[in-house]
């Protein structure tokens, strides 16, 4: 077994690789494990799709509950996981700092912080009061044991498509120490490449329709590639898509899809079959 602080140092090693880090996001152990056996080499978890699992839309999870499932996904594969923290789970920095210390000893080898509120009437923290947040977080990952911070600026995904602050918020929370930035929601290349050049570390960019390939996003100098609840979602729909044929046309054709997925677990499980009963 890779110690958590290893494994921390692993991850923050693989931000500057000669190509990104492609970092899929499990919502359960299971697909996890699926994922390192298909030979990735760090995860991250999901909000929205961990709160799929439970029947609810994302934003719902408590940070007990977002805790509790990012060690389950930590412990069911022996790679760095960086935890989905939300908005940690608090608005005072002081809140903040005690979500990414309990996340680290949670085993997690980082996590994300956003400046998103879940208020409607406005949805983004006020730029010095988000890198007043990030500071707290990132002198909290800066303990003992190595945690790597991800700052993520939420503008695009809020209504607020303003590139001009997204950087200047970017740069803040780099200031604030944090280890990678983030913006979700970028799709022209022309922003991605402002973004890097306008930054001095590693550069997370979430995998959308319609936006960059992964080659054109290792040309513009991304360091890290998500795709957030997407995968979770795709098997939700092979889940609806074989429901509906069964319900709908009394057809078997899932199955087909269904021996491969069967094939793929029994190869990925195997290692972690349960010991013979005493």
């Amino acid at each position: 077994m890779v110690s958590r602080r290893d494994k921390a140092e692993r991850f923050l090693e693989l931000h500057h690789g000669r190509e990104p880090l492609l970092i899929p996001n499990p919502w359960d152990a299971g697909s996890a494990r699926l994922l390192a056996w298909l030979g990735f080499s760090a995860l991250a978890t999901t909000s929205s799709g961990f709160a799929a699992t439970l029947g609810r839309p994302d934003g719902s999870v408590t940070r007990a509950e977002a805790l509790g499932h990012a060690g389950m996904i930590a412990a069911a594969a022996d790679l760095p996981v960086s935890a989905d923290l939300e908005d940690g789970f608090s608005a005072s920095p002081q809140g903040v700092a005690e979500t990414v210390r309990l996340a680290a000893a949670a085993g997690l080898a980082g996590g994300s912080i956003e400046d998103f509120t879940r208020r409607d009437d406005e949805p983004i923290y006020d730029r010095a009061l988000a890198a007043d947040r990030v500071a707290a977080a990132a002198e909290a990952a800066a303990g003992p044991d190595r945690f790597v911070l991800t700052a993520r600026a939420e503008n695009y995904l809020h209504g607020r498509p303003d590139l001009a602050d997204t950087i200047a918020r970017l740069q803040a929370y780099q200031s604030a120490g944090a280890d990678v930035l983030y913006a979700p929601g970028l799709t022209s290349l022309a922003d991605v490449r402002e973004v890097v050049r306008s930054l001095d570390r590693p550069v997370n960019v979430l995998a959308l329709a319609g936006g960059p390939t992964v080659a054109e996003l290792a040309e513009a100098g991304v360091s890290r590639i998500s795709v957030g609840g997407a995968f979770a979602f795709a098997a939700i729909s092979a889940l609806v898509q074989a429901a509906r044929e069964l319900r709908e046309q009394g057809t078997y054709g899932y199955l087909d899809q269904a021996s491969q997925g069967r094939a793929a677990a029994q190869a990925a499980f195997a290692a972690f079959s349960l010991p013979p009963p005493i």
